[in-house]
């Protein structure tokens, strides 16, 4: 062979094929391409030759020194990439650096002009064609992704991605060879190989077409895997089940779509009633399953009672402290703990928990006759419910009688004395014998001094402001705790206007979620007796008689704004608690098409994507029909913290009250035309 080579060499004729070892091919320095090939090319080159021989000659001429002799080696006129990817196997002890490459030897044509025609007069394959060979290579052949990706020099996530492509329904392929769909549209409906359903949605598409939109349509009537009920079940026993997960591997999915909704709501109603059998277990006379939380139930709730450690538990809590503290010292974490010590950390920590737990407790009458709602959370975790008491059994679950309110005296029967009237019964008291022994003072001198004791009250009331703090706290907790509004003198009514009626969905969200996680808090502390309750917040500390406070105070927050009741000094007021609250609700709201965007104008939609995101945004969806619109601004405010009006704290200068000049010498404060709330109730949905 070295011998062919050596006089081919000598004496070169061109349109010969000859073979030459692959440590003498050099690169042309007259090769057209000055950008070097890329890594994946040279990868996929290699693989190709490794599994099918080289395909296409190398073409080349001899190198000579300057007197013309020949040097013995070539260069490469065309096929660099072909001696990058030999070269590359020779690296890898695939072949040795003397291995024989088939050339066609060409001294007749301009070297260069044969690089720049290599690279420019070809067609490259319609990319629908490879997806389509791809698959019939894994139907035909029953090659894996593995296998094809080795075979071509690509991953096998590559593979797949093209494999999913070439089983797009036939008819969208040929639309897409038209020109008729993009890459990424195409990519959009390869999200589920149901071809049907992948026509079904083109026929439905609108002069909109935007990727986002396709997969929308697609994956309309499926699940996510991040909602709260595939969460829940979880994939694995979803599929086990029979169900089955769209996948999008175009995109980041977040673990798909489950398809079958029905399936996943009986699956999520089984797993929910087996919580609700474990939590019956403890005692109660009832529990059920449901994966959204009955608000309209109706019944008592009675909530878990302090009670005191045994003194084996006080002294084993004790040790168990020191223990943890022992064995936490010098850590600043789990992590960086030795596995031995974090392992009893952690079994120190649950039984700190267990005995902790102790400290409350349900009464035994309420466990007997009360029960518990097992619900699913909107994380997808587990949220249970305890201490729901139905009215037919509420005089089981609490024997102990309600004071009789007052007011709630009988009336006088007829034919009974009637009492006199106020001038009448002095006159009587006087006629009657004063010695009479046992005899009450009248009514109306108790009146009388008990007017004169609630004036004293209040004059010392005002004197002490930390008593005053102790009496309105109390009286606001009797009444959102115990529902007993007799129970304070201080003739103080706190309203809690539910949320629910106006915001469905919203007793749902994590922010109720806190809210009721606060309330739970502080119901588990307070005595079941009411009669208690004074010495409860008298023995708590001064910032948790505030926490308190502050905590019945914001039940009774009502910042609603109407179209039946306007109100613009409340909601004025209702600005200044969100700007001295620092108030941020973009943390815990977002607009979405069901939260804002689908309720709302055209007009709103783009006056919302040009604040939050930019005119130009604003431009390139102000001609989509109303729907699209609102997916596209949904898309697009994502992350950006926009809020419309009616959810923004204002700075403190918009706080100031516009003003009007009365005359030269008066002005008045003038409500603005926001706080007359003509401006909120301008917005209305198409």
């Amino acid at each position: 062979m070295n011998a062919v080579t050596e006089t081919v060499a000598a004496e070169p004729v061109s349109g010969v094929e000859l073979s030459v070892p692959l440590a003498k091919l050099k690169k042309s320095p007259r090769n057209a391409r000055k950008v070097p090939h890329g890594e994946a090319a040279i990868e996929a080159l290699a693989a190709s030759i490794q599994h099918k021989g080289l395909i296409q000659n190398l073409v080349v001429e001899p190198e000579t020194k300057e007197d013309g002799t020949p040097t013995g080696y070539y260069l490469v006129t065309a096929g660099e990439g072909r001696r990058l990817a030999m070269l590359l196997r020779a690296k890898r002890k695939q072949i040795k650096k003397s291995e024989p490459v088939r050339c066609w030897l060409d001294t007749a044509n301009d070297p260069s002009e044969i690089s720049l025609d290599e690279n420019v007069t070809r067609t490259p394959m319609h990319p629908a064609d490879q997806f389509e060979r791809f698959r019939e290579l894994a139907d035909g052949k029953g090659w894996g992704a593995e296998e094809i990706g080795a075979r071509f020099g690509v991953s096998a996530s590559v593979v797949k991605q093209r494999l999913r492509l070439g089983a797009v329904s036939p008819k969208l392929l040929q639309v897409y060879r038209e020109d008729g769909l993009t890459l990424d549209q195409l990519m959009a409906f390869a999200i589920t190989e149901d071809h049907a359903r992948q026509e079904q949605v083109f026929e439905g598409l609108h002069h909109n077409r935007e990727p986002w939109i396709i997969r929308r349509d697609m994956t309309a009537a499926n699940v996510p895997a991040t909602d709260r009920r595939a969460v829940f079940v979880g994939a694995d026993a979803y599929v086990e089940a029979g169900g089955s997960i769209i996948r999008d591997l175009f995109s980041e999915d977040r673990g798909g779509f489950f398809e079958d909704a029905g399936l996943l709501d009986t699956l999520t109603t089984e797993k929910l009633r087996e919580v609700a059998e474990q939590v019956q277990a403890e005692g109660w006379k009832w529990a059920e399953a449901h994966i959204d939380y009955p608000h309209a139930h109706g019944m008592r709730r009675f909530y878990p009672q302090s009670v005191p450690l045994s003194d084996e538990d006080e002294a084993r809590l004790e040790a168990l402290s020191t223990e943890h503290d022992e064995l936490a010292e010098g850590y600043s974490s789990y992590d960086d703990m030795p596995e031995d010590v974090a392992t009893k950390l952690e079994a120190v920590s649950d039984e700190i928990d267990a005995i902790s737990e102790k400290r409350h407790a349900y009464d035994a009458n309420v466990v007997a006759y009360g029960g518990a709602f097992v619900v699913l959370h909107y994380d997808g975790s587990v949220r249970v419910e305890r201490g729901f008491v139905r009215l037919e059994d509420e005089a089981l679950a609490d024997p102990q009688p309600e004071p009789e309110a007052k007011g709630d005296a009988p009336e006088p029967q007829a034919g009974e004395d009637e009492q006199p009237e106020d001038g009448d019964e002095d006159v009587r008291e006087i006629e009657e014998d004063d010695e009479e022994p046992g005899k009450p003072i009248s009514d109306s001198l108790t009146r009388d001094l008990s007017a004169y004791r609630t004036l004293a009250l209040r004059v010392a009331l005002a004197d002490q402001p930390d008593t005053a703090l102790v009496a309105l706290t109390h009286t606001l907790t009797a009444q959102l705790f115990y529902s007993y509004a007799e129970a304070g003198c201080l003739e103080v009514r706190p309203t809690v206007t539910p949320l629910g009626s106006h915001a469905d969905g919203i007793e749902d969200t994590p922010l109720a979620a806190r809210s009721s996680e606060q309330h739970e808090a502080w119901a588990e502390r307070m005595p079941r007796d009411i009669a208690g309750l004074w010495d409860f917040i008298v023995g708590l500390d001064e910032a948790k008689r505030l926490a308190l406070l502050a905590h019945c105070a914001a039940r009774t927050v009502n910042a609603l704004r109407l179209p039946w009741d306007r109100k613009p000094r409340t909601l004025q007021t209702a600005d200044r608690l969100a700007s001295a609250l620092a108030l941020d609700v973009a943390k815990d709201w977002t607009p979405t098409v069901d939260s804002y965007l689908g309720r709302v104008t055209k007009a709103h939609i783009v006056e919302a994507v040009t604040e939050g995101v930019s005119e130009d945004a604003a431009r390139r969806i102000a001609d989509m029909k109303k729907p699209d619109m609102a997916q596209a601004a949904e898309q697009l405010l994502a992350g950006t913290g926009w809020l419309p009006a009616v959810l923004r704290t204002p700075t403190p200068e918009a706080e100031q009250p516009a003003t009007i000049e009365v005359d030269d010498t008066e002005a008045v404060e003038q409500p603005s035309e926001t706080e007359d709330g003509e401006a909120f109730y301008a917005v209305a949905a198409e």
